[in-house]
């Protein structure tokens, strides 16, 4: 047999990335002959460390916090979402060539479809947080018709900044709004979605009451904790919360699409992987 063509997912730290997992399963599931590897870069050395891989036969890799700005930087082709985003998850060698890639607005919006049953099309639409995570998010959403797309930051300028930036991709869709969260007061929403890192410093976010519409679908982008935010969202009545752990399958199976061409079925990759963490 030939050897296997190598990809890999590249951050720091790395060791407890559930990548290599996930592609493994899809490999299997897809009759591909390849491997991938989680590898850990210098945090002063992560575009020789990547050009050391794709200089040995690497053809494709992921990148994971927090590289994901100077991978753009390193894509010398980038696609519409990923210069949207202004970040890169997703590499692609050929020829000398990096093709420069975002998969995780897609994953987001693929997991809220296609698993949660929710439907971006129609519904108010909270994003809370301005940074890479929000950003990455941001064109996904908006490509799926809500009715209103407001996005929300301890700094409001720079929420509200982004959704001027982000205005003009809206096209005959309702304009992306943008602010603090004091001016969240009497707005009830249908989806609320947490792209800050509060979960990680276990911090609660300032949400005034009545945020959370009667059916109000929420999801923590963050997986394998129970954050400050879900704790608010069931306090303040969300019919439905959900972590990130879909997101995360459904962002390496568009990534694996972009490789390889064909898209492995997620179903029991997710399966899996929650069987794992109880």
């Amino acid at each position: 047999m030939d050897a296997p063509d190598r990809y890999a997912v590249f951050g720091n730290p790395i060791a407890h990335s559930q990548s290599p997992r996930i592609h493994a399963l899809f490999a299997r599931q897809t009759g591909q002959n390849m491997s991938y590897e989680a590898l850990l870069a210098p945090l002063d050395g992560f575009a020789a460390t990547v050009g050391a891989f794709a200089a040995h036969g690497g053809r494709g890799a992921n990148v994971t916090v927090p590289f994901k700005e100077e991978a753009f930087r390193l894509a010398t082709r980038r696609t519409e979402r990923a210069a949207a985003a202004g970040a890169v998850n997703t590499l692609s060698f050929a020829g000398g060539d990096i093709l420069g890639d975002n998969t995780d607005g897609a994953g987001l919006v693929r997991d809220l479809k296609a698993n949660l049953g929710c439907d971006v099309k129609g519904r108010r639409v909270l994003l809370l947080g301005a940074g890479g995570a929000a950003r990455g998010a941001v064109l996904p959403l908006l490509q799926e018709g809500p009715a209103e797309l407001f996005i929300a930051n301890r700094t409001a300028e720079k929420a509200a900044r982004l959704a001027v930036e982000f205005a003009a991709r809206a096209g005959a869709g309702p304009q992306p709004e943008g602010g603090g969260y004091a001016e969240l007061g009497g707005r009830r929403f249908d989806l609320v979605i947490n792209a800050t890192a509060a979960g990680l410093a276990a911090a609660a976010l300032p949400l005034p009451p009545g945020v959370f519409a009667a059916q109000c679908v929420v999801y923590e982008m963050l997986y394998g904790r129970d954050t400050p935010f879900m704790a608010q969202a069931r306090a303040g009545g969300a019919a439905r919360i959900a972590a990130g752990l879909g997101m995360l399958v459904e962002q390496a199976a568009e990534a694996f699409y972009v490789w390889r061409g064909l898209r492995p079925a997620t179903g029991p990759v997710l399966l899996a992987l929650q069987a794992s963490q109880h």
